[in-house]
């Protein structure tokens, strides 16, 4: 059954949720850091991911591996920024080593984690108190020193998260085993610190105005960004079951769309559901790679495509644009470029569900 017929595509829009009073917020985050400069635990061990540390090294050591781009050295040259999935290693672990195998750390003093937020609703985005992340792998410092200048920053668009905020979100938890692995591999451990950043729904203005704030760290070789994303929640238990009864291209970016539900034992197109999926996605990951801000910025809109780490995916994109138009970078660098795509299971009927990953990185 198909329940809808529209351009806008989804069912309801589950990310629009109404703004907490500022009373709710501060149950959540702070303006003061009163975590006594606590140590986070991997909180999604042995749930998640492996925590046995030999298990867990093996398990990266071989995903990685297996990489390889024909004809190009890993890692990349210059590849400061990635985008890498954050669900459980037995789904995402695979597709994320193709972000990880791209990075560059040979110059890196310190490791910005840019993750959504799963768990609670804020409008700004931020910071850990903690000095450091426990790993199964062993411990990553933080940049405590970087951490208090994004919180001084004029506006208070930053504020610290309490403990158990920061330990029950996963976006920046999956990110740390892979960061570690890369880390001990580049004989950089004792010389890198973590800067974790929780970013919020936040609007495209608000992703323009933390891009400049970032454009500083962004311009410096001695940082490196990963950013922590999964792409198309497909299914109705993500209120989200987009289906195009045409496939896009580029006379028509667009096409009409449908909602199908659990009823629906066929898609009303010769095409299924999982090449719609990733039609949608591909049209994502393009105007990500275009480096628009704008152009991604409008492609959610049209099609509310549930990507988690959509907001911390913009705000890099507008902080590479900003420091493009000052001249830091020419013109077409730091555009990002994909290397993997997966699904976690191929939908064919309404019934079924799916969340997509990707991997890409930029040389900036």
């Amino acid at each position: 059954m198909v329940r809808s017929t529209t351009n806008q595509t989804s069912t309801r829009d589950h990310r629009r949720r109404s703004t907490p009073p500022q009373s709710q917020r501060s149950l959540y985050l702070s303006r003061n850091r009163n975590t006594a400069m606590a140590k986070r635990s991997a909180n999604h061990a042995n749930s998640w991911y492996t925590g046995d540390r030999k298990a867990l090294s093996t398990q990266l050591e071989a995903w990685l591996s297996i990489v390889a781009i024909d004809g190009v050295a890993m890692p990349i040259e210059g590849a400061r920024i990635i985008i890498a999935p954050h669900a459980g290693y037995a789904y995402s672990g695979a597709a994320a080593a193709w972000a990880y195998k791209s990075l560059d750390v040979s110059k890196a003093k310190r490791v910005f984690v840019i993750g959504p937020s799963h768990h609670i609703y804020i409008d700004n985005c931020a910071l850990s108190s903690c000095h450091t992340y426990a790993t199964p792998l062993g411990d990553l410092r933080l940049d405590t020193e970087v951490l208090k200048q994004l919180h001084s920053t004029e506006g208070e668009l930053f504020q610290w998260m309490r403990l158990d905020v920061d330990e029950e979100e996963h976006s920046i938890e999956m990110q740390l085993p892979y960061i570690y692995k890369i880390l001990e591999k580049a004989g950089k451990l004792n010389e890198v610190k973590v800067v974790p950043i929780m970013v919020g729904a936040i609007s495209s203005r608000k992703e323009k105005a933390y891009g400049e704030v970032l454009a500083e760290h962004l311009k410096n070789p001695e940082n490196v960004f990963v950013i922590s994303s999964d792409f198309c929640h497909w299914g109705t238990r993500f209120s989200y079951t987009h289906y195009y009864s045409s496939l896009p291209s580029n006379d028509e970016p667009y096409p009409p769309s449908v909602s199908l539900d659990t009823h629906c034992a066929a898609p009303p197109s010769d095409h299924p559901v999982y090449q719609s999926i990733e039609a949608l996605d591909r049209r994502g990951m393009y105007y990500i790679e275009s480096g628009s801000h704008d152009d991604f910025s409008d492609y959610l809109k049209k099609t509310h495509n549930t990507i988690c780490g959509r907001h911390p995916i913009g705000v890099i994109m507008a902080g590479i644009q900003t420091i493009e138009k000052q001249g830091a970078i020419a013109k077409g660098a730091g555009r990002f470029r994909f290397v993997r795509y997966e699904h976690s299971s191929q939908c064919r009927v309404g019934s079924d569900s799916s969340v997509s990953y990707a991997s890409a990185y930029a040389v900036l």
